[in-house]
C-alpha cells in the first residue's frame, strides 16, 4: 500500500498534517504546494489499496480527481472547511468537512483527537486568522494549570502561513513540504521554538522585510464597505499580501479588503470578508475563473486586466 498526504501549504494544512502524523507516524509522499496550488489531487496518481489523506483543500474544486482516485480503489480520509459540494457516498471516503465561518482545518483535527495536541491547534487558528478561537482553545489549556505562550505561538502561526503566499513556489522562502518536515518532529510548537529557533527567525526576518511593501500600497477603490488596494509586481508584495489582507481584516472589522497585486499582466488576488461577517468572499472569488477559497478569505490566483473593472463591480455588490 502506498501512503499520500495531501495538504495546503499554509498554516492550517500543513499543521493539520504535523497533528496527525504525531498521533499517527506514516512512510506518506507528500503532495503540497503553496497556499493557492488548492487542485492537489491532480497530482497523485492512485490506485486500488492506496490510502489517501487530504487536508485543508476544498473538495468542489478536487471532485473530478477525488472521484478519479476513489473509482481507482483508492480509500481517502478528507478533512476541510471549504465549500465541499456534494460529498460523494463511497465506502472508502471518510470525510470530515464543515464550512462554518469560524472554523478550520486543524480544529476538526483536534476534535478528532480530544485535544492530544491542541498547542498546535491554537497555533494553525492564530495563523488561519482565527484569534477568537486560538484564545478560546488557549483558555482550555491554560484551566489545566498549563500556561501559553500565546504572544510567540499567533506569531509562529501568523509566520506559516505567510510563508505559503507567493506567485509561484519560487516566492516561497520554505517550500511547504520543508516547512513541514522541519516542524513535524516536535510535539508542541513550543518545543519546535526551542529546538528550530533558527527556522523561525528566518520566517520572520523575511516577514518584517516584506510587510514595508505594503507601505506602498494603491487605493484601487474604496467605499465605507469595502478597500480594495494594489500591490506592485514583487516576490516581496506576493508574500506580503495574504497576511496584509488578515491584518486589515482584524484592523478594520466591519470592513472587506481586497489586495491586488499585479502578476503576469494582471493580479493576484486576496479577499477578505469582514469579521463582522464572515460571509462572500467564496461566492465573489467563484465568479472568476482561477479563484476559490472559503466564505471568509478567499483568492483569485490571476485576474486579468481586462477583468479589473468587473472584479470592482463584483466587489462592491458583494458587501
Amino acid at each position: 500500500m502506498r501512503c499520500f498526504d495531501v495538504f495546503n501549504g499554509d498554516a492550517d494544512g500543513i499543521i493539520s498534517l504535523v497533528m496527525l502524523r504525531r498521533a499517527e507516524p506514516r512512510d506518506a509522499v507528500l503532495v503540497t504546494g503553496r497556499k493557492r496550488d488548492i487542485k492537489l489531487l491532480d497530482r497523485v496518481d492512485a490506485r486500488a489499496g492506496d490510502h489517501l489523506t487530504v487536508l485543508d483543500i476544498s473538495m468542489l474544486s478536487n471532485m473530478d480527481a477525488l472521484t478519479r482516485i476513489l473509482s481507482a480503489g483508492a480509500s481517502v480520509f478528507y478533512a476541510d472547511h471549504h465549500k465541499s459540494g456534494d460529498i460523494p457516498d463511497h465506502p472508502n471516503l471518510e470525510a470530515v468537512i464543515h464550512t462554518a465561518p469560524e472554523v478550520c482545518t486543524a480544529v476538526l483535527i483536534d476534535q478528532i483527537q480530544n485535544g492530544s495536541y491542541r498547542e498546535w491547534a491554537i497555533t494553525a487558528a492564530f495563523g488561519d486568522n482565527f484569534p477568537a478561537m486560538a484564545k478560546r482553545l488557549a483558555k482550555t489549556v491554560s484551566d489545566k494549570g498549563n500556561n501559553l505562550p500565546l504572544a510567540e505561538l499567533e506569531r509562529l502561526g501568523m509566520l506559516i502561513n505567510y510563508n505559503g503566499y507567493g506567485g509561484s513556489e519560487a516566492d516561497l522562502l520554505f517550500h511547504p513540504a520543508e516547512l513541514y518536515r522541519q516542524l513535524a518532529p516536535y510535539d508542541t510548537p513550543m518545543d519546535f521554538l526551542s529546538a528550530k529557533r533558527d527556522v523561525f527567525e528566518a520566517l520572520d526576518a523575511g516577514f518584517n522585510t516584506d510587510m514595508a511593501t505594503v507601505e506602498c500600497s494603491d487605493v484601487i477603490d474604496e467605499t465605507p464597505k469595502g478597500l480594495i488596494l494594489g500591490l506592485a509586481d514583487s516576490a516581496a508584495s506576493r508574500r506580503a499580501s495574504g497576511t496584509y489582507g488578515n491584518q486589515l481584516a482584524q484592523d478594520f472589522p466591519n470592513r472587506a479588503h481586497a489586495i491586488l497585486t499585479a502578476q503576469d499582466g494582471g493580479y493576484l488576488v486576496s479577499i477578505r470578508a469582514p469579521l463582522s461577517n464572515r460571509r462572500g468572499a467564496d461566492d465573489l472569488a467563484l465568479q472568476f475563473e482561477t479563484g476559490g477559497g472559503r466564505s471568509a478569505a478567499a483568492g483569485i490566483n490571476h485576474l486579468s486586466n481586462n477583468d479589473l473593472e468587473r472584479f470592482v463591480k463584483a466587489f462592491r455588490n458583494a458587501f
